[in-house]
C-alpha cells in the first residue's frame, strides 16, 4: 500500500511539473487564464457589434448621403479586429513572456496592429472615390477608376512594407537586391508596359469611355465595358466580350459612333426611264420638301442636305439622298428610315411613275423568212 501511495506522489508531481512548465517553461494555468482573457474581449467583440452597430446601422440609414453608408461598411471589419487585438494584447502581457518569446508577442501584436490599419485604409479608398468622382469634371471617369486602383495598390504595398519592418526585415537592401531581375522582368514585361502607356494615352485624349460603341478596323466593333491597365473589355453586339490589348487600340484607327453629332441617310433610288421630267423634278422636290419639313432631319448650314438626280444608270434614271437625322441612337435612326421609306414610295406613286429594276431590252433588225421553200419540181 505504501508502495502505490509513493507511485501516486511521484505521478501526481509528474502532473505538477508538467503543469508548471509544461508549455514553453511557462505554467498551464497561465496559458489558461490567458485563453479566457481573449475570450472576454471576443464576446465584447460580439456584444459590441450586436448593439453599437445596430444603433449606427439605423443611423447612416437616415442620413441622406450615401458617403457615410460606404464608409461604415469599409471600417466596419476593421473595427471589430481592434477587439481581437486587444484581447491577444493583453492576453500576452499576462503571460508575461521574457527573452526572445516577448519579442515575438511584440512584433506579433504590432503586425496586426499594423494590418487592421492599412486594412481600413485599403477600405476606406471606397468612399474616397465618390469624393473623388468631383474630378471628373477634368477628368473621365476611366481616369478616376485608375486613380483609385493605384492607391489601393499603394496602400498594399506600404503595409507589407511596414509588416515587414516590424520584422526586422529590410525593404530597400531586398529592392537593390530585385534590381537585375527587375531589369530580367521589366524585358519580359515589354508588352504590358506599353499596353499600360496605350491604356494611358487613350484615357488621356479620350478617344472613347466605358458605354462607347467603337469601331477598330480589322480588330473590334462594339460597346466598351471596361479600360484596364492592360487591355480594354469590348463587348461585341452578339454580347461575347472581346479583350483586346491597350497598345493594339492605341495605334490602330478608332471610329467612336457614340461621338457622332448626327446620323447620315445615303441613299440611290433607280427610276423609270419612261419618268417625263415633270415626274422627275416632281419626286425630286416632294422628297426636300418631306426632309425639310420633319423635325427629324437635320437642316443646312448644321448639316449638308443633297436631293439631286444624280446619274443616268443601266436601267434607271438615278436620284441620290443625302441627309442626316438629328438623333444618333440606331433603333430611333432605322425608326425614321423605315418612314422616310414609305414617304419615298408614296412619293413616287403619287407623281405617276415607278422604281426601276434591273433589266435589258434586245432590238431585233430583221427576222429570218419562215415561209416555205418549194421542193424540186415534180416533187
Amino acid at each position: 500500500m505504501e508502495e502505490v501511495n509513493g507511485q501516486l506522489g511521484e505521478l501526481w508531481g509528474l502532473v505538477t511539473e508538467v503543469w508548471q512548465s509544461g508549455i514553453l517553461g511557462y505554467d498551464v494555468g497561465h496559458f489558461l487564464t490567458a485563453v479566457g482573457i481573449f475570450l472576454v474581449f471576443y464576446l465584447l467583440r460580439g456584444l459590441f457589434t450586436r448593439f453599437v452597430f445596430s444603433f449606427v446601422d439605423r443611423w447612416v440609414a437616415d442620413t441622406e448621403t450615401k458617403v457615410d453608408d460606404y464608409l461604415h461598411d469599409a471600417l466596419a471589419d476593421p473595427l471589430k479586429a481592434t477587439f481581437i487585438i486587444v484581447g491577444v494584447f493583453f492576453a500576452l502581457d499576462y503571460l508575461n513572456l521574457e527573452g526572445t518569446a516577448a519579442d515575438l508577442a511584440r512584433n506579433a501584436v504590432q503586425s496586426l496592429i499594423a494590418f487592421t490599419i492599412f486594412w481600413a485604409l485599403h477600405n476606406a479608398v471606397t468612399p474616397l472615390s465618390l469624393l473623388l468622382r468631383e474630378l471628373e469634371r477634368v477628368l473621365t471617369s476611366e481616369m478616376v477608376d485608375w486613380l483609385v486602383t493605384g492607391v489601393r495598390w499603394a496602400v498594399i504595398i506600404i503595409g507589407a512594407a511596414t509588416i515587414l519592418q516590424i520584422w526586422g526585415i529590410q525593404v530597400a537592401p531586398i529592392i537593390a537586391g530585385l534590381g537585375l531581375f527587375g531589369v530580367a522582368v521589366a524585358l519580359g514585361a515589354q508588352d504590358l508596359f506599353k499596353n499600360l502607356i496605350g491604356g494611358l494615352s487613350i484615357l488621356i485624349e479620350k478617344r472613347y469611355r466605358r458605354g462607347d460603341w467603337i469601331l477598330a478596323d480589322g480588330v473590334v466593333e462594339g460597346t466598351v465595358e471596361n479600360i484596364g491597365f492592360r487591355s480594354t473589355t469590348v463587348r461585341r453586339f452578339d454580347k461575347a466580350p472581346v479583350y483586346v490589348p491597350n497598345q493594339k487600340l492605341s495605334d490602330a484607327a478608332v471610329t467612336n459612333f457614340t461621338k457622332m453629332t448626327h446620323r447620315r441617310i445615303y441613299w440611290k433610288i433607280g427610276l423609270e426611264y419612261r419618268s417625263t421630267l415633270e415626274q422627275l423634278k416632281q419626286v425630286r422636290d416632294g422628297i426636300e420638301a418631306y426632309i425639310c419639313a420633319s423635325e427629324e432631319f437635320a437642316q443646312p448650314p448644321e448639316t449638308a442636305l443633297f436631293v439631286r438626280v444624280d446619274a443616268f444608270n443601266d436601267s434607271s434614271i438615278d436620284i441620290m439622298i443625302y441627309c442626316f437625322t438629328k438623333t444618333t441612337n440606331w433603333g430611333e435612326w432605322l425608326e425614321i428610315k423605315e418612314r422616310f421609306a414609305y414617304e419615298i414610295k408614296e412619293i413616287v406613286e403619287g407623281a405617276g411613275t415607278g422604281f426601276a429594276f434591273p433589266s435589258q431590252s434586245v432590238y431585233v433588225e430583221m427576222l429570218p423568212d419562215t415561209a416555205p421553200t418549194e421542193g424540186p419540181e415534180g416533187g
